[in-house]
């Protein structure tokens, strides 16, 4: 691939921007060297790898409904309104994006869990959280959310609240100014705000393995599984990461086919 210099760009930033590129895929040519082609899809369609991944699947697919439910409403009244802390607030939505899972976890555990702020009376209740299916889905979506409302609130301030305006002066409701107008207009950064979420809940290990655990079937996601086999089966722990990182090139494609519809 032969790359044509842009007018007015310096010749010498191609050399640090190569580097940078071959220090991502490198890696990733070193995984395809370790992979044992021979075993790849008996060691990806074990009893346990797939127990993984469909729980993988369905956890992401409903922390992805959460974000969504959840990170519409946040990115509207950040981008479309104005208040008096409104900075504060954004930071700390957006906090997740800097914190290290294991503290989201563990976070997580001291309002979810037996003893915790929430749990505690929760469990009087006789509901559980903690270590459970739905802990799992609850750490995906705590990592997950801000994603979807950078994605969307960057889109709703691109898009400008001219069209929001004409639609209120000829009459329509909030409520069908955003269905009818707001949301046909930011869709593709919504979409992709989406499918980041949902990439970032499938490879989420730290917040899952403080709050959920790692039961079998249960609460024990796929970058569960393949921390575990490293020790025990490392090829499996290798097919099982190939499988991941092509499911996120799949991911990063649609997100930048959303931005790309966008612009």
């Amino acid at each position: 691939m032969v790359v044509r210099p842009h007018h007015g760009l310096p010749t010498w930033v191609f050399v640090p921007a190569a580097a940078g590129a071959l220090f991502v895929i490198l890696p990733l040519a070193a995984m395809l060297t370790r992979v044992q082609w021979s075993r790849f899809f008996s060691l990806i369609t074990s009893d346990s790898s797939t127990a993984a991944l469909m729980l993988s699947l369905r956890t992401s697919s409903a922390s992805t409904l959460l974000c969504v439910i959840f990170g519409v409403p946040m990115a509207m009244i950040l981008a479309r309104t104005s208040f008096r802390g409104q900075h504060l607030l954004r930071s700390l939505v957006l906090l997740p994006l800097v914190l290290p899972p294991v503290v989201g976890g563990i976070a997580l555990l001291y309002t979810f869990g037996r003893k915790g702020l929430l749990g505690e009376s929760l469990d009087i209740l006789g509901i559980q959280i903690a270590f459970s299916t739905t802990a799992v889905v609850l750490a995906q979506t705590f990592v997950a959310l801000p994603f979807l409302v950078v994605s969307l609130e960057g889109a709703l301030q691109t898009a400008g609240q001219r069209y929001e305006a004409v639609a209120a002066t000829l009459g329509a409701r909030p409520s069908t100014v955003f269905r009818r107008v707001t949301i046909p207009l930011v869709l593709p950064g919504l979409a992709s705000g989406a499918v980041l979420s949902f990439a970032r809940s499938l490879g989420e290990f730290g917040a899952t393995i403080t709050f959920a655990g790692s039961l079998e079937g249960v609460t024990r996601t796929l970058p569960l599984e393949i921390y575990l086999q490293r020790e025990t089966d490392p090829d499996a722990a290798v097919a099982l990461s190939l499988v991941l990182v092509v499911v996120a090139v799949v991911v990063v494609g649609l997100a930048r086919g959303g931005r790309g519809a966008a612009a």
